[in-house]
């Protein structure tokens, strides 16, 4: 199998809230690693490959360095699936890869 990732992937477990376009419930979930160029999750959200998706990643102030929590909008879409595994660790949960094509950071008023 070739490696198609690009970028150093930082092992971040952080909240991530999932939008799917199909339904009108978000998903949460937690982030597994994080890349500029991509992310995997943890969540019970089934996505396909190629599907498009969005998702919030919440940045604790102890990631951020400042008083808040950052919250970065994301757009991109599905490149790989993982089947759950029962661990106690994981649960239920699906791993699932996705490609950032875009991103903004959502600042609150």
């Amino acid at each position: 199998m070739t490696e198609a990732r690009t970028g150093k992937r930082f092992p971040l477990q952080l909240p991530i809230k999932i939008h799917k376009e199909d339904t009108a419930i978000d998903t949460s979930g937690i982030t597994g690693n994080l890349s500029a160029a991509g992310v995997y999750i943890r969540a019970d959200a089934a996505l396909e490959v190629g599907s498009p998706v969005e998702f919030e990643i919440t940045l604790p102030p102890e990631v951020t360095g400042g008083k808040d929590n950052v919250v970065i909008q994301c757009r991109g879409r599905v490149v790989r699936t993982d089947e759950p595994n029962a661990s106690a660790e994981s649960g239920d949960n699906r791993g699932v890869a996705c490609v950032i094509d875009s991103y903004e950071f959502i600042r609150n008023s």
